[in-house]
């Protein structure tokens, strides 16, 4: 009798499928701005959407045309709160079937991941056809803004408000992270709360915090070894800067620079991207190491199309050169073993194409940042790593606040998440998040 029961249930839930489908696909259909539905495949049986939707260029100038940007819905109800994801990319990977979102899943919510301007599909440079080289001196790039950006955000909320009327969340990791706060600055209101992962928060193309947070980070025995890999790499320069040339050549990689100024800013990476990703020590070669092993490491963890002229990262870059920051690199325990003295301005002579050099930096929204901070007390959670290199510029509260958090794991990287806390801490999270939810 059990069985029958069970089977009659499932049967009816199959039957049913076709229905709520079209309901989301009606539904979706029916909002503003929306230009397209395709179903996705997801693993996990909640019904998912790639929709494309229609942005102006311009959020303060229609008369500069639109572009369409990619959303990954995920739709558990109508009647379920709703997280948008602030990814800072091209949210590529979220088109897999096994594609999930932690915040998501905690508040049994549905997602919108959305793909971030002029990244994957989005960019209005590919879409109006303007590729290679032509498209680094388009005068389109001036509109890939945060303040651009945040309106890319709030016409989705409004649009998609409409059929999800329950609470909205913001996330985000490391630039989405940071996409995450900025949205909140620029509307506050949108949201219930913000939960940004790793997120930084520069004042500065170089910061000049994240230098000195490497100095410090971890152990002494960690820190030495890594510069006694640095120190060695460096001194087998005629051999490996060969192996990069081939390496590069061979991948299609282009550079702005000589590949030997190339091959120093990898070994200058070298110990940053050891903290951002949390990697073991036994993974670096010991000083007696040959060549080839001292390259495989290297490229293993500063990939060189990083550094090129084809790298996806350029909208990143553009990002960075004109109001969201980065860092430098400190150059002092290396004299004598670089070609260059100094590389002090080094994202502009290699990681922004020619054309893209009038581009200068701003320091107005870290400002308007950092004044929200001190004056707002609203939901916001914003989580990292203690060892992460990022955590050097993350979002510091000023005064006490009783509605907006700061949580750090220990020996945390920049792979942290909620799911990674400590019992009491991700307890206490669990908790501010179903308080926010209610």
């Amino acid at each position: 009798m059990i069985k029958r029961a069970s089977i009659s249930l499932l049967l009816l839930f199959i039957a049913l499928l076709p229905a709520v489908a079209d309901e989301l696909d009606d539904a979706l259909y029916a909002l503003p701005g929306v230009s397209s539905v395709q179903t996705l495949q997801s693993e996990d049986n909640i019904a998912k959407r790639l929709v494309m939707f229609e942005q102006p260029v311009d959020a303060n100038d229609a008369s500069k045309g639109t572009f369409l940007q990619r959303i990954v819905v995920k739709h558990r109800g109508f009647d379920r709160p709703t997280v948008i994801v602030t990814e800072g990319y091209s949210n590529e990977y979220a088109l897999h079937p096994r594609y999930t979102e932690e915040l998501s899943d905690l508040l049994e919510a549905n997602t919108l991941m959305v793909e971030h301007r002029y990244n994957g599909a989005s960019s209005p440079l590919i879409q109006r056809g303007l590729e290679g080289k032509e498209q680094y001196s388009s005068t389109l790039w001036e509109y890939l803004t945060v303040e651009n950006s945040a309106y890319d955000y709030h016409h989705i909320r409004v649009s998609f408000g409409e059929i999800y009327p329950r609470k909205w969340f913001s996330t985000g990791i490391s630039k989405g992270g940071q996409t995450a706060l900025f949205y909140r600055v620029f509307f506050p209101d949108d949201v219930v709360a913000n939960v940004s992962y790793v997120a930084p928060l520069n004042k500065a193309i170089e910061d000049g915090q994240h230098e000195k947070f490497l100095q410090q980070v971890g152990s002494d025995e960690v820190r030495e070894k890594l510069l006694a890999y640095q120190r060695t790499t460096l001194q087998h320069r005629k051999e490996i800067v060969p192996m990069l040339e081939r390496y590069s050549q061979s991948s299609g990689y282009e550079f702005r620079v000589p590949a030997d100024e190339v091959f120093d800013l990898m070994v200058l990476e070298y110990p940053f991207a050891f903290w951002q990703w949390g990697d073991d020590v036994s993974t670096v070669p010991d000083e007696d190491a040959d060549a080839e092993t001292l390259w495989n490491s290297l490229r293993s963890k500063c990939e060189p199309n990083y550094f090129s002229r084809n790298t996806p990262y350029t909208p990143f870059n553009v990002q960075a050169m004109r109001e969201i920051g980065y860092y430098g690199y400190d150059v002092s325990q290396l004299e004598g073993l670089l070609v260059r003295p100094t590389y002090e301005g080094y994202m502009r002579r290699v990681m922004i194409q020619d054309d893209l050099d009038f581009i200068e930096f701003k320091g107005d929204l870290y400002e308007r940042c950092q004044q929200f901070l001190r004056e707002k007390d609203i939901p916001a959670m914003f989580i990292y790593g203690e060892v992460d290199p990022w955590s050097a510029t993350r979002v510091v509260l000023p005064g006490k606040k009783k509605r907006m958090y700061v949580f750090i794991q220990p020996e945390g990287s920049h792979r942290t998440r909620i799911a990674t806390m400590p019992d009491d801490t991700r307890k206490k999270i669990l908790r501010i998040l179903k308080k926010w939810a209610k």
